[in-house]
């Protein structure tokens, strides 16, 4: 069986997966963009390596920050570890918040032949709100769902187009999107607004006291800034910090605003793209997944 516990940052996911795995021997693989990096360890509030010695976790902490890992990449390795967690017969828990991650893996997307070679030499020097209006004319689809500054996404849109003629909103369109797997269970832990926000709040705060500022140096120091590493939350901000582009204040407020605002889109993702049963309580959604586990192993 496959559990998928989704929700927004800070609501417990991560503490909710740990004490289910330990008792329906289950395993735990990651299903956040920005945990697989190696040393982004506090922003990203990946598990402790003594939180993850309790139960075995697969895709946590093994990508270098210089390169370049996308949701392709988590796909084919997401996929490769339920299928070896599967012939050993083990539960498998999916945790984390990013939801693309997680429906391109239980669900049928294909992205498309990369092997064609397309040249995009002559974007290089477009800012992004030129390579932007490039990509609206091309497939104004796919910018209802790209930021502007994403430019990687961007180009990658452009590139699909190019390589076959065809947007990457009608490959998307054209799929049926249905999970792959039998059995999986989709379970979300929702946080009543006022209360996500001050734990967001606060757990920036705690990160600070935690050493972030020092782990962002270190980062600094050690790789390129502008890998997609850096594009999370926390470290971007605490970069443009240490640029000299905005004060301390500005850095930590910014930090939190981005975190509620991400935190906003999440559960917009969440509640409309996968059949996700929503819990308040992490107690009731424990007990819930365990009866349907319960109810799994008697029908097997």
């Amino acid at each position: 069986m496959i559990i998928l516990i989704v929700g927004p940052t800070c609501s417990g996911k991560s503490e909710l997966a740990i004490r289910v795995a330990q008792n329906i021997n289950a395993e735990i693989i990651n299903g956040d963009a920005f945990q697989v990096y190696q040393e982004l360890d506090i922003g990203t509030a990946k598990p402790t390596k003594k939180e993850r010695e309790i139960v075995p976790h697969h895709l946590f902490d093994f990508v270098s920050p210089n390169k370049e890992y996308n949701v392709k990449d988590y796909q084919s390795d997401a996929r490769n570890v339920i299928k070896e967690l599967q012939s050993g017969h083990k539960n498998i828990i999916i945790v984390g918040g990013t939801g693309l991650y997680q429906k391109a893996t239980l669900y049928d997307f294909n992205f498309g032949d990369e092997d064609n070679e397309v040249d995009m030499s002559d974007l290089d020097d477009l800012s992004n709100e030129e390579l932007y209006e490039v990509l609206k004319k091309l497939d104004f689809e796919a910018t209802r769902t790209i930021h502007m500054n994403n430019r990687k996404r961007v180009l990658r849109a452009i590139e699909i187009y190019r390589a076959h003629g065809v947007t990457k909103s009608s490959i998307i369109q054209s799929q049926n999107h249905k999970p792959i797997y039998e059995d999986i269970v989709f379970v979300g832990l929702d946080v009543e607004r006022a209360s996500l926000y001050d734990a967001i709040n606060k757990r920036v705060d705690k990160m600070m006291e935690c050493g972030l500022l020092e782990e962002v140096k270190n980062l600094k120091d050690k790789y390129d800034t502008t890998k997609h590493a850096f594009q999370a939350i926390g470290y971007k901000e605490l970069l443009s910090y240490l640029n000299g582009e905005i004060s301390f204040e500005s850095a930590i407020e910014l930090i939190k605003k981005n975190s509620r605002n991400y935190a906003k889109r999440q559960m917009t993702y969440f509640k409309h793209q996968m059949p996700v049963v929503w819990f308040n309580d992490k107690n009731e959604a424990y007990a819930y997944i365990l009866g349907k586990v319960k109810q799994h192993d008697t029908n097997v």
